[in-house]
C-alpha cells in the first residue's frame, strides 16, 4: 500500500475495475493541468512523439479510469487534434517531393497516419493528372451483380 511503479494500460484497467479498485492511477504529466494549458496556448509547437507516440489513443483510453479531471483532458485531446489537423493535411498536400522527415517527427503514430494518407492521396492524384495511373476498372462486386439473374430477386 502507498507504493507507485509503473504498469502497463491493460494491466492497469484490470485492477482498476469498478468493483475492486486494487489501484489507483495517476495521470501522466502530459496530461495534466500545466501541459494541457500549453497545448490551449498553441498546441502546434509541442512534439507529441517527444511527448508519447500515441498521445490520442492512450490520452482516450485514460478516459476510461474515474479521474475528476476526465472531462478537461478529453477537450483538450480533441481541441489539439482539431487544432493539429489542418495543419498536418495542409503539409501533407504541399510537400510534394520534400524531406518532410522533421516534421512528421513531432507527430503522434495518428497524425502520422493520415500525414501519409494525405500524401498518398497526393501522390495518386499527380499520378492520375500526369495519365500514368492504371486503367480504371468496375469493381468485383459490380461485375458479379451484372452477372446475377433476374430470378434470383424477385424473390
Amino acid at each position: 500500500q502507498g507504493s507507485k511503479l509503473e504498469i502497463p494500460l491493460w494491466l492497469a484497467k484490470g485492477l482498476h475495475d469498478s468493483k475492486r479498485r486494487l489501484v489507483s492511477v495517476e495521470l501522466p504529466k502530459v496530461y495534466r493541468e500545466a501541459w494541457r494549458t500549453v497545448f490551449s496556448a498553441d498546441a502546434n509547437v509541442v512534439d507529441l512523439h517527444k511527448m508519447g507516440p500515441y498521445y490520442y489513443g492512450f490520452g482516450s483510453q485514460l478516459l476510461n479510469f474515474s479521474n475528476p479531471e476526465n472531462p478537461e483532458i478529453a477537450q483538450t485531446i480533441l481541441q489539439t487534434f482539431i487544432s493539429r489537423f489542418r495543419r498536418i493535411m495542409d503539409s501533407s498536400q504541399n510537400a510534394y517531393n520534400e524531406d518532410t522527415s522533421a516534421l512528421v517527427a513531432r507527430m503522434d503514430e495518428l497524425e502520422r497516419a493520415l500525414f501519409r494518407a494525405g500524401q498518398k492521396g497526393l501522390n495518386d492524384f499527380q499520378c492520375w493528372e500526369k495519365g500514368q495511373a492504371s486503367q480504371i476498372t468496375a469493381s468485383s462486386l459490380v461485375q458479379n451483380y451484372g452477372k446475377r439473374k433476374f430470378t434470383d430477386m424477385d424473390g
